[in-house]
């Protein structure tokens, strides 16, 4: 009796301790470096990284400057993670980096440090200041509703690109 009550006792600790580990597992996902932006791209790790491989490449770097706690950045994640053409020009056309802290490059906040701000590098390392969102005050952000502006502006560091270099 007491070999079947060790047996049995055994039996349920290891079906509660696997239990509660597949209960922890799904409360959250492994975070990747796309941070919910896009997990099919290519993400760089730095923003050395990003300006290596958009010069080595000849694509322009996309840097997307945003706060995990900034409800307006919650909003453009989603509406950029969601939208067919603005992932597939991140994932085909572009060098694409996302950043929860600002750089050591003061020209990737040329009118101030706010988020979420995207600004374009093109391969010869220059910041555009050229491409721009819709605000007067700040330059460089986007909501949710611009994501059209945005996808174009993409477009038009790619025009630019073949444009003038």
């Amino acid at each position: 009796m007491f070999p079947s009550m060790l047996t049995l006792s055994l039996v349920l600790f290891v079906f509660s301790t696997n239990l509660a580990m597949a209960v922890k597992k799904k409360t959250r996902p492994p975070q990747t470096l796309s941070r919910g932006w896009g997990n099919d791209i290519t993400w760089a790790q730095t923003y050395e990284e990003g300006l290596y491989n958009a010069k080595k490449s000849n694509k322009p770097l996309m840097v997307i400057h945003h706060l995990e706690e900034c409800q307006y950045c919650q909003g453009l994640k989603k509406a950029f993670s969601d939208s067919n053409e603005a992932q597939e020009l991140a994932i085909e056309k572009l060098i694409m980096l996302n950043i929860m802290h600002e750089t050591t490059d003061k020209n990737l906040a040329p009118d101030g440090q706010y988020v979420p701000r995207i600004l374009f590098v093109d391969p010869s390392l220059t910041v555009r200041a050229d491409i721009t969102g819709r605000y007067s005050n700040r330059l460089y952000t986007y909501e949710p509703n611009d994501l059209p502006l945005l996808i174009d502006n993409m477009k038009k560091a790619l025009h630019l690109l073949q444009t003038e270099l």
